[in-house]
């Protein structure tokens, strides 16, 4: 391997730390996944035939590092936290919504100025980075499991011992904390 090719490596390890971190929410965890990423990168670096970005052939490598290691790993999850959950849900829909489910008028969501332009940009995503990293730690690893890394329901289910409603309670709460993040630091904010 070159040493261009080298140097593109270790510019590129912050960004594959970042998003090991932001899935497995454990620094040694993912920087043990980096490190497997790096060799297996430099192991077969001469079989990279530029048909893609190179960061987007780690990434694909890191990703499946990932899946390796949710695979591989079980987490259980007590019914005191599941009680604890059904109680916010309640609380979350009574402040949100009235009677009839529909947005009160106090806590209807503002409409965004241009949320594709504000997609080209690097700052978005680092405030998505930070939102994402202030959700419950489960109810993040649930999301990118779902949304990064691709994974159908009744995978998200069997890795995390989750009911398939429960994991849409989950991903719904997820998308509902994000969306309210980005609107306040985001859109409303110093974003536009």
């Amino acid at each position: 391997m070159s040493d261009d090719r080298r140097a593109e490596l270790e510019a590129l390890r912050p960004d594959l730390l970042r998003f090991a971190r932001l899935q497995l929410r454990d620094a040694a965890a993912a920087e043990d996944a980096v490190q497997e990423t790096l060799l297996a990168a430099l192991a077969a670096g001469d079989s990279f035939g530029s048909r893609a970005a190179y960061k987007t052939w780690l990434i694909a490598i890191l990703r499946n590092k990932i899946i390796d290691f949710l695979r591989s790993r079980r987490r259980e999850i007590s019914a005191s936290e599941l009680a604890v959950d059904a109680v916010d849900d309640e609380r979350i829909a009574e402040t949100l919504f009235d009677t009839r489910g529909h947005w009160r008028d106090e806590t209807q969501p503002s409409p965004w100025a241009d949320p594709d332009a504000s997609l080209e940009q690097k700052q978005f995503w680092a405030v998505f980075e930070a939102c994402l990293n202030h959700l419950p730690e489960r109810t993040a690893r649930i999301f990118m499991m779902r949304e990064i890394l691709g994974f159908d329901t009744e995978e998200i289910c069997k890795e995390t011992g989750i009911s398939t409603s429960n994991c849409w309670v989950v991903l719904h709460r997820a998308r509902l904390g994000l969306r309210g993040c980005l609107e306040n630091e985001w859109f409303a904010g110093a974003g536009n």
